[in-house]
């Protein structure tokens, strides 16, 4: 029973997901994942060239391509969206998105309410993925700006 209830556990959405050594998995699998690395890198332009470098036939890489991703790529691929209560005063936005970017952070989105009593929200969805930054690290740091009188964690995904 315990075994069943761990494959419910995997199911994101309707689709099921597993962690597996690399030794077991099949060849093409393997193939795939190595031919998708040579493109991320830019040593090969196409597809074509990528497969025939691995030694895989196109039809097996477009069967995989879009459902094997190393473990790290998904471990790193993370958005956050953060709330601030700023004081309303020039720049401040400006020194927040600075910091995020000099951090490697991606500012996805941003949504600024009008100032009230001297002070607006920004709600901003940031892509981490490049960023050496833990989440309560960068929270810290937003913290810590001239300006930023709150932040908070709002979702992660």
């Amino acid at each position: 029973m315990p075994e069943k209830q761990a494959v419910q556990d995997s199911r994101i959405g309707t689709e099921r997901y597993f962690l597996v050594r690399e030794d077991i998995l099949p060849e093409a699998l393997i193939k795939t994942v190595q031919a998708k690395e040579l493109l991320a890198r830019g040593e090969v332009k196409t597809i074509h060239e990528a497969v025939e470098q691995v030694e895989l036939s196109r039809s097996a890489f477009y069967k995989y391509k879009d459902g094997i991703f190393p473990l790290s790529k998904l471990e790193r691929e993370r958005i956050v969206t953060i709330s601030m209560d700023l004081e309303h005063r020039p720049a401040i936005l400006s020194r927040v998105l600075s910091m995020i970017a000099g951090l490697e952070g991606n500012v996805l989105t941003i949504h600024q309410t009008i100032p009230l009593q001297g002070v607006a929200n920004v709600v901003i969805s940031v892509e981490t993925s490049m960023m050496d930054e833990n989440v309560a690290s960068l929270l810290d740091k937003l913290r810590s700006q001239e300006g930023v009188s709150r932040a908070a964690l709002v979702g992660q995904g």
